[in-house]
């Protein structure tokens, strides 16, 4: 595929950095203005589910989950290897190293930096980012890098399905091994109201549709979606900095200070899966969307989680949207240093 016709990021995608850097401005500045508005918000909640935010969470994920086609996980045996690598990539090493990259940072190179009544919740945020593997955005990347389009459905709609049994005894054990005290209900709930709950109704609107107009009505919903699920993510990262104001504004540092962990995180893992295809003769159009799929995150249930676990003003709601925040230059920057060695790849795995 020339670089001309490859699909890329579309406009909000290409400056989504920029538009959460606008979100933490207009998110602190309404917070210091209206504080009893936000207090309200807050208070709009059942069983430690904030409303408003899971209202914005779904509006964010359906459309997300609209797009996965579970009928391309009978074609998984055909890459093997490379889904091997992948899976195991999202679920065994995955959480663990960012879990041991948050111990180390935040509990012992960054804790004098940090405030002390929050370290435990930094954690955890991280704990959730490393545990959501991506579902939506690895299509652009996969695209970019002239990744197999199959391999990257079929990977996807297996990643999904995983999510649904993983996510939450992954992330408890994590949090329990991190000395975090585990809302088991409350987690249980998360996983029913952002995992399973929107992956039913995506895939019953997603068949409807088919029967309905075929792929040429899929697509004309989803292109209706797709602003208004990137109006939820913005509406609920300013919902989150208008809550986290007061400590960013009293430690401006703390979105850098959390950013190093999650970066760290995402190219050492990159170099894990691409070691792995590169050892396993992986061929390179599937190496390097396993790779990508590997590396991203999947922030919008991670966000979720973390506001359901801990809370609209807490410290793992902020680690998450950092995430979200360093998540497009830093998976740019994977495609470049991917795409630089396909040359290099596709000869030493002959």
């Amino acid at each position: 595929m020339s670089a001309q016709a490859r699909p890329g990021l579309d406009l909000f995608g290409r400056w989504l950095s920029l538009w959460v850097a606008l979100c933490i401005v207009v998110g602190i500045g309404l917070g210091q203005l209206f504080p009893a508005g936000f207090e309200a918000l807050a208070a709009m909640e059942v069983q430690h589910v904030n409303l408003p935010v899971a209202v914005l969470i779904w509006l964010m994920i359906i459309p997300m989950l609209l797009k996965i086609d579970f009928a391309r996980m009978r074609e998984v045996g055909r890459q093997a290897r490379g889904i091997g690598v992948t899976l195991g990539v999202n679920w065994l090493i995955k959480p663990f190293t960012m879990a041991a990259l948050a111990w180390l940072f935040i509990y012992v190179l960054f804790a004098d930096w940090l405030p002390a009544d929050q370290l435990d919740s930094y954690v955890a945020g991280l704990i959730l980012l490393g545990a959501a593997p991506c579902t939506a955005m690895v299509f652009v990347w996969s695209n970019l890098v002239d990744g197999e389009p199959n391999f990257t459905l079929s990977q996807v709609a297996l990643n999904d399905a995983v999510m649904v049994f993983a996510f939450a005894p992954i992330v408890a054990l994590l949090l329990g091994v991190s000395a975090i005290s585990v809302p088991w209900g409350t987690l249980l709930l998360s996983v029913g109201l952002y995992i399973v709950v929107p992956l039913i109704l995506a895939q019953l609107l997603r068949r409807w549709l088919l029967a309905r107009g075929g792929e040429a009505s899929l697509e004309a919903v989803l292109a209706r979606l797709n602003p208004v699920s990137m109006a939820a993510l913005l509406a609920t990262l300013v919902l989150l900095f208008g809550f986290q104001g007061p400590q960013i504004l009293a430690q401006p540092m703390i979105i850098v200070l959390l950013a190093i962990p999650i970066m760290l995180q995402a190219y050492l893992i990159a170099l894990i899966a691409f070691g792995l295809n590169h050892r396993l003769k992986v061929p390179y159009c599937v190496a390097g969307p396993s790779t990508l799929i590997g590396t991203s995150n999947f922030f919008e249930l991670a966000v979720a989680v973390a506001i359901s676990l801990f809370g609209l003003g807490s410290g793992a709601a902020l680690a998450t949207v950092v995430g979200v925040l360093v998540e497009v230059p830093v998976m740019l920057s994977l495609v470049a240093m991917i795409r630089r060695g396909e040359g290099w790849y596709t000869r030493s795995v002959r």
